[in-house]
């Protein structure tokens, strides 16, 4: 597979801050991770010259952009219609509750158009990625 066939995509809303977009990110990224079936994996585990071993990255680019709550509540509606792509969102819910059971109540007790998303991560065929998110703005500190 070549590097360029697959892509991950994250999207964060523009309206949040930065250390909250860092957390967002960071946990959609374990939840891609987790149930990519290791695919997007490169070499598990990469040796130094000194024998200290470093776990190994994506194999696939990984860019992250913003958007308006919005487009990006349309941009996980779209990814999830498609089956060939992979989709972790993050609703607001998982700042505003505790625990996972917190949230999962949350979650439960909300129809799809009530909840508020924060950012998601979009991972599959480039092309596919990028019919999504091809024309969104890199995410970077104002």
């Amino acid at each position: 597979m070549n590097y360029e066939d697959k892509k991950i995509v994250g999207i964060v809303a523009s309206n949040v801050e930065p250390a909250v977009a860092l957390n967002v990110i960071g946990h959609l990224a374990i939840s891609i991770g987790k149930y990519s079936n290791d695919e997007i994996m490169g070499k598990p585990v990469i040796a130094d010259k000194s024998g200290i071993n470093h776990l190994g990255i994506s194999q696939f680019p990984f860019i992250i952009t913003k958007v308006k709550s919005g487009k990006l509540k349309t941009a996980i509606d779209l990814a999830k219609q498609n089956p060939n792509l992979l989709v972790a969102d993050y609703p607001k819910d998982m700042l505003d509750t505790r625990t996972d059971d917190e949230l999962v109540a949350s979650i439960n007790s909300k129809e799809n158009d009530k909840l508020e998303y924060l950012g998601a991560i979009i991972y599959g065929n480039t092309t596919d990625v990028d019919k999504i998110t091809g024309k969104y703005q890199l995410w970077r500190l104002e």
